[in-house]
């Protein structure tokens, strides 16, 4: 298949629709973003690469990071996880408190930001250097070792992140937060910082669509049954509240990001990341969602 003329192709049509999202400036330094930027990257479990646009260019990750965290919290304390986090869809916006008080403290799925909150409380009990330690994860998974943390968005984010320090006060107050908020935190912000390009995604994001295995290393991340649950995860949570929309519509697991970037999996064949940095009122990459979804269309490939 000629994924590369079906990209072009796709472009095109999308060029002739108004963009009509908007970058995420809540968080002052992401406003910075060349909101006209667009890139796309697919990427074989053999390790064929389709390119097209701003796919080398490195951009705010933000929530699709949520998924390195999850999958390294999860590879090492395993069915304890949800004793701590839900694995429902939250109906409510990423940053929502409302379902907190009637759970209790427990956030619905690991990917809404209270979620991603209680694993990186997780990860600080159970890493000796949390950052360090995660940022070489991630860096493992896709062989790149100059992947970082940009430390203006870190620091932009910890200054406009009043709603998600409610949210971890909150946690804290049921009992569900088991460390220093200061440290968690800082985990969180800097987790939600680090920068990548599509091509660095898409070949990271690989190993969710081989069995829980780096394809190009051969290193087993997770078991098999645990990668079922999570590409399940992102099929049913990944997008917040527009989640159904993104299965109804792409029919692919995935994990958006208010940096604009999309990561899509196809088990046993692909991951495809998009980015343009506009988004809708849901969060998500407005025409990163159009793309995905025509681009299943066109190729008559997704998991139904």
């Amino acid at each position: 298949m000629d994924y590369k003329k079906i990209f072009e192709e796709i472009h095109a049509e999308l060029s002739k629709i108004e963009d009509r999202g908007h970058v995420a400036d809540y968080i002052p330094e992401l406003s910075k973003v060349n909101p006209n930027n667009f890139g796309v990257q697919l990427t074989t479990i053999e390790g064929e690469m389709f390119a097209f646009g701003d796919s080398e260019v490195r951009f705010s990750i933000q929530s699709i990071a949520k998924v390195f965290s999850y999958v390294l919290a999860y590879s090492r304390i395993k069915s304890e996880l949800w004793e701590r986090v839900g694995v429902e869809p939250s109906g409510t916006a990423f940053n929502s408190l409302v379902q907190l008080e009637s759970d209790k403290g427990i956030p619905r799925n690991p990917f809404i930001n209270a979620g991603a909150i209680v694993i990186c409380d997780i990860l600080v009990s159970e890493l000796a250097s949390p950052k360090e330690e995660t940022l070489a994860f991630i860096r493992e998974l896709s062989g790149i070792d100059s992947i970082n943390f940009n430390y203006r968005v870190a620091e932009s984010e910890r200054a406009s992140g009043y709603i998600n320090m409610a949210l971890v006060n909150f946690m804290k107050s049921f009992g569900n937060i088991h460390n220093n908020i200061e440290e968690v935190m800082d985990l969180y912000f800097h987790i939600c910082s680090i920068e990548m390009s599509c091509e660095e995604l898409s070949k990271s994001f690989l190993f969710l669509a081989n069995n829980g295995v780096v394809p190009y290393s051969g290193k087993r991340v997770l078991s098999p049954s645990r990668t079922k649950r999570a590409n399940a995860l992102m099929q049913s949570c990944g997008f917040y509240d527009e989640s159904g929309q993104f299965t109804f519509k792409v029919g692919l697991p995935g994990k958006s990001g208010i940096g604009g970037g999309i990561v899509a999996i196809h088990p046993q064949r692909y991951c495809i990341t998009v980015w343009s940095p506009r988004l809708n009122p849901k969060g998500n990459s407005y025409k990163g969602m159009l793309f995905l979804e025509e681009f299943t269309t066109h190729t008559e490939l997704s998991i139904f």
